[in-house]
């Protein structure tokens, strides 16, 4: 199994940048809550072992990995609200979440590692996008697992505050339970409004 490694934050340093930022997003998918993005620049000398695609790490690794990330990295965390989502879209949203999470590190980074295939749109640092570069770059993995956690946990906040959509469990996401409440409970002010399914409970005849 591949494992991410610091070939890309070392191309960067060999071009002569110093302060190289992960930044990676999570909740695009999900029918609540709002998309939560992190930027990590990370110490090298004192990596957390175990780096690696926030999706490949039990939760009680993740858990771990995300306190360890904290002590030893700058990190910041940001989101996009579901208004912000129902009014822009989830990627223009995703993206937003990811500007305003560089914008947040202090001291500013010089380059960015992101994930995906595009560069939001308003970031004036120099950034590459690194397709699946959660399971590329040690700086985008970190960033992964910290936005994960940051938005799980603000999911079981919200599961407790509006009981019945297993939240806790899902994170927001579509699974079996969720779409039964969404008809028998009804659509709270988390759903995303401009999603699917959420929009076809909300406006059915």
């Amino acid at each position: 199994m591949e494992h991410p490694d610091d070939s890309l934050e070392n191309a960067a340093r060999a071009k002569g940048f110093l302060r190289i930022a992960g930044v990676d997003e999570v909740g695009r998918g999900p029918l609540a809550g709002p998309v939560t993005a992190a930027a990590v620049v990370l110490d090298m000398t004192r990596l957390p072992p175990g780096l690696n695609d926030s999706k490949k790490l039990s939760a009680k690794k993740r858990a771990a990995l995300a306190e360890a990330i904290w002590a030893s990295a700058e990190v910041s965390v940001a989101e996009a609200s579901v208004e912000e989502i129902d009014s822009i879209n989830i990627l223009r949203a995703s993206h937003l979440a990811m500007e305003r999470a560089v914008a947040a590190l202090d001291p500013a980074p010089d380059y960015l590692l992101i994930d995906g295939n595009l560069i939001p749109r308003d970031l004036t640092i120099q950034a590459e996008a690194v397709v699946k570069g959660d399971g590329k770059s040690v700086s985008i993995a970190a960033a992964s697992i910290v936005a994960k956690e940051a938005r799980d946990s603000l999911m079981v906040d919200l599961a407790q505050q509006f009981p019945g959509y297993g939240w806790e469990r899902n994170a927001g996401y579509h699974s079996k339970q969720h779409p039964d409440a969404l008809v028998e409970l009804g659509v709270t002010p988390h759903h995303r409004r401009s999603f699917k399914p959420v929009h076809k409970i909300l406006y059915q005849e």
